[in-house]
């Protein structure tokens, strides 16, 4: 809703009583809150087709880049899975071994490695889901984005 529609629809019932009190034939006032009607839905109009404008570009460009075939597009969910995959490395590998392992060589000293998150387990499962789902699509030649 635009700023002249909200702005219009909270003084809509104080300016029907000003309308009510000066206009005393009750035509004349039947048209006036008409047309302040008219203004806040003239308004709300324009700002839900400028809306629509937005979301009709956006669309297009959203499009326009599914049926780019360069590679930055192709990484985003390999480089998340590998990012998770050296996580959980280093949470359940390098974490708790490298402590060990430099004790056991005579280093003293060892400060505590910090732990992760554990909603990298929850991000792995959430990506290997979204792969699985991608695939069982491929299969049945579901495309992502259809060209028209």
């Amino acid at each position: 809703m635009s700023i002249v529609g909200t702005v219009l629809g909270a003084l809509l019932p104080q300016v029907s009583d000003i309308i009510n009190r000066v206009l005393p034939d009750p035509e004349a006032q039947a048209k006036a809150q008409m047309e302040l009607l008219k203004l806040q839905y003239d308004s709300d109009f324009k700002q839900l087709d400028a809306d629509l404008q937005i979301n009709l570009a956006q669309a297009k460009i959203n499009e326009i880049e599914a049926q780019s075939q360069t590679g930055f597009q192709a990484l985003g969910r390999p480089l998340c899975l590998l990012a998770c995959a050296v996580g959980l490395w280093y949470q359940f590998l390098l974490r708790p071994l490298l402590p060990w392992i430099l004790t056991v060589c005579g280093v003293t000293g060892v400060p505590e490695l910090p732990s992760l998150d554990d909603s990298l387990w929850e991000l792995t499962f959430a990506m290997l889901g979204l792969g699985t789902l991608r695939t069982a699509d491929r299969w049945k030649r579901v495309d992502a984005v259809k060209p028209k």
